[in-house]
């Protein structure tokens, strides 16, 4: 037991000191975070794949999703509380994330989840692109959603219906990380 808690201890100051030799020299990101991407991946028997990109800007974040492999029409899209794609069915990724505890709702209301993204709208061909500017999104603070995943659903987000807005099932999950 003292072996291997020294060679923990030893790994500790070994990372301490690389961090701090590279803020020293300028190579560590100053600041919060600016970017940070989720690739989505499908899940059980699902075709749909995408890549989504957040970045800080003025107002927010921007989001930008490009989807493919979806049917025509349009698809729930939420950021869930944990970054887990392990599971077949993409529940693993529990619930929307919503710190504030709110009711769910589209993503230009005040009084939402954060996870709220709204829909993908899918053209004949099953591809969906959006790009707007969230207020709530963050990646940094209590509404960061580093870490945690985002998720596409089989069906239209009602933008009304408790908590989940009966989106159906999960279609694609991806875990939001740092980008450059």
């Amino acid at each position: 037991m003292i072996k291997h808690t020294a060679v923990v201890a030893g790994a500790l100051i070994m990372f301490a000191a690389e961090a701090f030799a590279q803020m020293e020299h300028g190579s560590a990101p100053p600041g919060p975070p600016a970017k940070a991407i989720a690739v989505l991946s499908p899940t059980k028997g699902s075709p749909v794949k995408g890549i989504v990109i957040f970045e800080v800007v003025k107002g927010g974040t921007k989001v930008t999703a490009h989807i493919s492999g979806l049917t025509p029409g349009k698809h729930g899209f939420h950021v869930h509380e944990y970054g887990d794609c392990s599971s077949d069915d993409g529940m693993a990724a529990g619930g929307h994330f919503n710190p504030g505890q709110m009711p769910h709702s589209m993503p230009m209301r005040e009084k939402r989840h954060v996870g709220d993204m709204g829909n993908l709208d899918a053209d004949k061909d099953g591809n969906a692109h959006l790009e707007y500017v969230d207020s709530m999104i963050a990646l940094s603070g209590a509404s960061s959603i580093l870490g945690r995943g985002v998720i596409v659903h089989e069906k239209e987000d009602d933008l009304k219906t408790q908590p989940t807005g009966n989106a159906g099932g999960r279609l694609a999950c991806g875990v939001v990380g740092l980008a450059k």
